[in-house]
């Protein structure tokens, strides 16, 4: 890890103050993970759903739409992105994984947050992110960025974007 650490939410402000997240769960142990996802529908299944890791080091899962921070109680997370979990015999497994949180952008290295989580619950999973989602802040603009084929420039501004993550940690 960089050092970052931990990471702050960096989101839009209206959705800071948002109701807690309907049907989430707190995935303390692998038997409530594997209930928890018993119990989705398949079209559920099929997609991914929104993650964070609490600065506790626990998974907290909810379906896709919801928002990190919602998800997060609006505190500061280890880890952010969504999780797409298949069968794996008589159990599960991690088939993708990203750091996609446009409200917190996480860098890359927070994946060992992520990868203890799962080592924890005994979930086997790739080891690293299957998509790993490269965020800026825009020095000229404050305008958050997705960087998309290496081409680090504003998508609003035209701006420059830093090589480095350059969101204020916690």
């Amino acid at each position: 890890m960089t050092g970052h650490g931990q990471y702050r939410y960096v989101g839009p402000a209206e959705l800071c103050g948002q109701a807690i997240v309907v049907d989430a769960v707190v995935a303390g142990t692998y038997a409530v993970l594997a209930n928890w996802l018993a119990g989705r529908e398949q079209r559920e299944l099929a997609e991914p759903f929104t993650f964070v890791v609490a600065l506790d080091g626990v998974l907290r899962l909810a379906p896709r739409r919801s928002e990190h921070v919602a998800l997060a109680g609006g505190l500061d997370v280890l880890a952010a992105g969504e999780v797409r979990f298949g069968s794996a015999g008589t159990g599960w497994r991690v088939a993708e994984v990203t750091n996609q949180s446009t409200g917190y952008c996480p860098d890359p290295d927070s994946w060992p947050a992520m990868g203890r989580a799962l080592d924890g619950l005994g979930v086997p999973h790739p080891g690293e992110f299957t998509d790993r989602v490269i965020f800026r802040r825009c020095p000229a603009c404050g305008e958050r960025n997705i960087v998309r084929e290496n081409d680090f420039v504003c998508a609003l501004c035209d701006g420059a974007l830093p090589a480095e993550w350059n969101f204020v940690p916690s």
